[in-house]
């Protein structure tokens, strides 16, 4: 009897330790209320001031926050320079000013001595993300702050762990899962698409060599194969890039839903989303209430920016974002 009550004593203070960990783990608004409270402030004035730069900065920065979390969770690996994450193909077409902006946040708020070696890279680049969707027109929403940066980056971690142009929904559905994302988070973060931009080396097969039997993809709208053709011609170069959202690409808005309906998806995993009737209808509505896109994108990211996160005294706060201390 003795044996038993000490073991279920120990269960129960097992979990009390596990149950507590987890709740100081959580991230939480006004994080650095007391170490660096104008924080926000700091990120904010950075971002725009970069923005005003080059409109690259938005869709740049965005992207860079999603290629983050999805490899070794929000924890700022992916800006560790090279030999990193950085070096595998799917991180090589990350636009430089995506990083810049985090390394110009990173500066201003360490200029404010009482902020310096504060604030993680981690939630700079969270914060950053929020003001691009805000400056180009998106939602404002509180980004949850409290997340330390990663001390690893390597290439081989990259392996399999971001979508891919060609994948189906249940492929989608998969990968997005795997970091608590559901099929409606996950149609949300693909609106994000209507401020980004594509190589044409990732989708001419689709209008020029589709498959054997149809040279192409016939969930393209006939119109805006024309246009992709006369931007991606034969034998341009792969790297050339051109705008995912071709009626309002500047703009933070639902066009790009509205585009689905039309067959105007860029990629293959984009126009699934309409064409597999099982995520249709959500493309729907998301088409025909922004307001329901940008709750649902709020509802998304918020949760993104949970995943996998590193915090209390897990990881550290780089005093370089390049580098690990």
């Amino acid at each position: 009897m003795e044996k038993y009550t000490a073991q279920t004593i120990f269960s129960i203070f097992s979990l009390l330790l596990l149950l507590s960990s987890c709740v100081s783990a959580q991230l939480r608004t006004g994080f650095y209320q007391n170490s660096c409270p104008n924080v926000e402030g700091l990120v904010r004035n950075a971002v725009r001031q970069k923005f005003q730069q080059t409109f690259v900065t938005a869709p740049a920065t965005l992207r860079l926050f999603f290629h983050d979390c999805f490899v070794r969770g929000c924890d700022a690996s992916i800006m560790i320079a090279s030999p990193s994450e950085r070096d595998h193909p799917d991180d090589m077409s990350l636009a430089g000013d995506g990083f810049d902006t985090v390394v110009k946040a990173k500066q201003a708020v360490d200029s404010n001595p009482n902020c310096r070696n504060k604030v993680s890279c981690a939630d700079i680049l969270a914060l950053a993300t929020r003001e691009v969707v805000v400056l180009t027109g998106g939602p404002s929403y509180p980004v949850e702050l409290g997340r330390r940066d990663g001390r690893i980056s390597t290439q081989s971690s990259v392996q399999n762990q971001l979508p891919q142009p060609g994948f189906n929904l249940n492929q989608l559905n998969g990968m997005f899962s795997r970091h608590g994302l559901s099929q409606t988070d996950m149609i949300a973060l693909s609106g994000a698409h209507t401020i980004g931009f594509a190589h044409c080396g990732k989708f001419t097969k689709r209008i020029y060599n589709f498959s054997p039997s149809r040279r192409i993809d016939p969930t393209i709208n006939s119109g805006y194969v024309t246009q992709l053709k006369q931007m991606c011609p034969i034998g341009v170069d792969v790297r050339i890039a051109i705008n995912m959202d071709p009626t309002s690409p500047r703009t933070f808005d639902n066009a790009y839903f509205k585009n689905l309906q039309q067959g105007k998806g860029l990629f293959s995993s984009d126009q699934i989303l309409f064409t597999d009737q099982r995520s249709r209808s959500t493309v729907n509505t998301f088409a025909n209430s922004e307001g329901a896109f940008r709750q649902a994108f709020i509802t998304a990211i918020t949760k993104l920016g949970r995943v996998g996160v590193l915090t209390g005294n897990a990881g550290e706060i780089r005093r370089d974002c390049s580098r690990a201390n």
